[in-house]
Order: C-alpha cells, then structure tokens, then sequence
C-alpha cells in the first residue's frame, strides 16, 4: 500500500542520512593515510641517494629515485632538494603531508 511505500522510504532516507556522513569521514582518513604512506615509503630511497651521491640531496627528482632505488615510490613530488636538506610531499584527495629535511617528521601541510 502506499503508506507502506512511505515507511520504507522513510527508513531508506535515514539509513542514508547516517552512511553518508560516515562515507565521507572513511574517504577523508583513507586519503590522509595514503599521503602519509607515500612519503615515508619514500624516505629509504631519498636517504640512499644521498647515501651514493657526492652532492647531498641535490638533484632528486621523483625519476632519479624511481630508477635507481624503488620504482614502487609514487604519489610524491621533490618540491626542493639541496646539498644538506629535502623537503619531499605528497598530496592525495587534497590532504597533504611532507618530510621537510632529514631530522624533521612528516607533518601535514606543504612545502
């Protein structure tokens, strides 16, 4: 009948007024958790370059690390790259994380 119509639509309206907002939270903690991977999976490799190179971090780019220590490294971009410091970031679904140099921690923000 159609007031059995209307209840089930009732509840399917409340069902959806609780998933969606929790959809959204799930989305938001899975992208911060993303960038967050993408850089630290790329410190080993940033710390082997400048293991190997004779001018500290300069000259990293995302390409040097990606063929000559891990090509698994993605989502990440060498925004600055100097003979004593790095600041290596990763954005994924607009939440943005970075390690700004060998002694900092990854924080969240920009180069």
């Amino acid at each position: 009948t159609l007031i059995e119509l209307l209840v089930v639509i009732i509840i399917i309206g409340i069902l959806l007024a609780i998933a969606v907002p929790s959809y959204m939270s799930f989305r938001d903690r899975a992208n911060d958790s993303a960038a967050k991977a993408n850089v630290r999976a790329s410190i080993p490799a940033v710390e082997a370059y400048f293991a190997d190179s004779t001018t500290g971090y300069t000259g990293m780019t995302l390409a040097v690390l990606q063929s000559s220590y891990d090509q698994g490294i993605k989502g990440i971009e060498v925004v600055s790259a100097t003979a004593t410091s790095y600041c290596v970031e990763s954005v994924v679904g607009g939440k943005s994380w970075k390690k700004d140099g060998p002694g900092a921690d990854i924080v969240s923000g920009s180069c």
